[in-house]
């Protein structure tokens, strides 16, 4: 694990000589950007309470008879209270190395991913043929051809149906790959496109590895699938399938930001036994002492305050990530509940995590029209991605 030292950022100002940057110009609220007709995630049928797990954990990444107190506390501090896993836990001591592990996430990962994306095109009243461009984000193997490609055929897409495969960012990607759809649709209004992620990050453990990172991530992350579908400003109220529909928040602008020199701490470190994890302890104070400033800027660029924002969906990288989050935006305490319901009830799943979180909020009670809603995330770079969303 790398030697918990939190980087100074410094961040690129212009010299003296040079003109200032034109300021943005704020998109109009009344601007018809692309609208999210559906999300739908799929949980492998595997799932475990917490207290379940830490035992089968300690024998996988623990030598024989070594003291548990940290890995006990790892647990009972993560805030997760069930998750769900790709596999039985006892079939994960017989995995051995990383081409057996990346076959399993191959073979789960086009289930899941089969099961999120139907159920998505169903919920909007679409088919597999009405997609014109699908983005596939995943973090926890690697495949060629990726996962998307193997699924066109499987599920029907069109032969010309346009693929982004996404790899490397990890628990943003699920704001960023939605973002990456808005750039497209808004170049292609009458389009349908839809961002696909699977993340097995069970498959990712490291077996014999007692590091603090690693026994981090076996006491907080989960495995899932999740698919949304946008369409472009010009398709509202059309599809070829029998279900019309529902209504869902337009997408009204994007912002991306890296953090530099930042880059170890978060994300994998690559070798013969697969993606081993780097977390570092230092992502929270990155948070407090920057995060909110970038995030306020984005929002008076369209007139809006911290205030303004009725729905928060915040990627639930764990407690401390959600705290500082809190604290440095000023939120009400009630403010990131979804966010930590969802890591209560199926654990930190990357990419994932940000699209569960907005499934419940549809699913539970959709904001009134008219109201504000912002979706975003943080991850390898070290980076955030930030969605501003309007129902």
């Amino acid at each position: 694990m790398n030697d918990m030292r939190v980087p100074v950022l410094v961040e690129h100002a212009p010299t003296p000589s040079a003109s200032p940057a034109p300021a943005r110009r704020p998109t109009p609220p009344s601007a018809a950007g692309p609208r999210i007709a559906a999300v739908r995630c799929a949980l492998p049928p595997h799932r475990y309470a917490q207290h379940e797990l830490t035992g089968p954990i300690g024998d996988l990444c623990l030598p024989s008879g070594a003291d548990r107190a940290l890995l006990q506390r790892v647990h009972a501090s993560a805030g997760v209270r069930t998750r769900h896993l790709a596999l039985p836990i006892e079939r994960y001591a017989r995995l051995g190395d990383f081409g057996r592990s990346n076959d399993a996430w191959i073979e789960a990962g086009l289930e899941l991913g089969e099961e999120a994306l139907s159920g998505a095109l169903r919920e909007a009243g679409l088919t597999p043929a009405d997609v014109d461009l699908l983005v596939f984000a995943s973090i926890t193997g690697v495949a060629a051809p990726s996962l998307d490609a193997r699924l066109a055929g499987r599920m029907g897409l069109r032969p010309d149906v346009k693929r982004l495969p996404l790899f490397g960012l990890g628990c943003v990607a699920g704001a960023a790959g939605l973002a990456r759809v808005h750039d497209h649709l808004r170049g292609h209004p009458d389009d349908t496109a839809v961002l696909l992620t699977v993340e097995l990050c069970s498959l990712t453990l490291q077996r014999g590895d007692a590091s603090r990172a690693n026994l981090v991530a076996g006491a907080l992350f989960g495995d899932g699938a999740a698919a949304l579908v946008a369409r472009g400003g010009s398709t509202d109220g059309g599809g070829s399938g029998p279900v019309a529909p529902a209504a869902g928040p337009r997408v009204v602008a994007t912002r991306s930001h890296l953090y530099p020199g930042t880059e170890q701490l978060l994300g994998w470190e690559i070798g013969a036994a697969g993606f081993r994890v780097v977390i570092d302890a230092g992502v929270p104070d990155i948070v407090r002492g920057h995060f909110g400033r970038h995030l306020r800027a984005f929002l008076a660029e369209h007139e809006l305050t911290v205030d303004d924002i009725g729905t928060w969906i915040c990627h639930p990288g764990g407690p401390r990530i959600l705290s500082a989050v809190s604290e440095t935006l000023g939120l009400s305490d009630d403010a990131l509940d979804c966010s930590r319901r969802s890591l209560a009830a199926v654990g930190n799943m990357s990419s994932v995590s940000v699209l569960h979180i907005l499934e419940g909020v549809r699913a539970r009670r959709a904001p009134e029209p008219g109201t504000w809603g912002l979706l975003l995330a943080m991850g390898p770079g070290f980076c955030s991605e930030l969605v501003l969303l309007r129902w």
